[in-house]
């Protein structure tokens, strides 16, 4: 049973369908990992009781398996982290780009102010993400695997703060989409779009936690 001064990140760790309650109640588990539960419903505005209750309902009847990635290999992780992760985002973020594009073009007069910022937005995170996944597989993934992680504090320092400003991106696409929800009279590739940008919102968050909490501490352990 978890406390008011459990950490997000490690509820997050040990039960992983808490991640659903989190979803809900719009806690971030990645990037805000580091902070208490209590500390973090205060912020937000929201009773820690009522979060706690629904993170253990979600554990009922389920069979959590805690410490699967705790109990892997590095070299595991970062395989899982570069297949499930790095190399769709290579070929999902361009896909996305296009559609926005289209979006844009033909429906951006509705509100160019908005539309220019979610583009501008996009752009940039896009952008980051690309250089920031170059930047872990040319640099940090290797000592990792040299069994060198505990000497790349600075850098695992710098991506954590990367991973902070792609957090605040997400945040920002997900006030200029209305969270998600395209107008009545979106057409296909409008809803799509949002669509597709809520899944890219929910990778990151897992692809983020398993960095920020599992394989960064390992590593920096090691």
């Amino acid at each position: 049973m978890f406390t008011t001064e459990s950490r997000v990140g490690d509820i997050a760790v040990e039960q992983p369908s808490a991640t659903r309650s989190f979803y809900r109640f719009g806690i971030d588990f990645c990037c805000g990992g580091g902070k208490s539960i209590s500390s973090v419903c205060a912020k937000k505005g929201i009773d820690v009781a009522e979060v706690l209750r629904d993170i253990e309902l979600q554990k009922s009847g389920i069979q959590e398996a805690p410490n699967t990635w705790n109990a892997a290999s590095l070299p595991a992780i970062i395989a899982h982290i570069i297949s499930q992760y790095h190399e769709p985002l290579r070929t999902e973020l361009p896909r996305l780009g296009e559609m926005l594009d289209k979006v844009q073009r033909v429906h951006g007069h509705v509100d160019p102010e908005r539309f220019d910022r979610l583009q501008a937005v996009y752009n940039t995170l896009v952008e980051e993400l690309l250089a920031h996944m170059g930047e872990e597989e040319r640099v940090l993934f290797p000592l990792i695997m040299q069994g060198s992680g505990a000497t790349a504090t600075e850098t695992i320092a710098a991506l954590e703060g990367e991973h902070e400003a792609a957090g605040d991106a997400l945040r920002t696409l997900r006030e200029l989409t209305d969270d998600y929800t395209p107008p009545s009279y979106a057409c296909n590739t409008w809803r799509a779009l949002w669509a597709g940008l809520a899944d890219l919102e929910s990778t990151m968050h897992q692809h983020v936690h398993l960095e920020n909490n599992i394989l960064f501490p390992r590593a920096m352990a090691s």
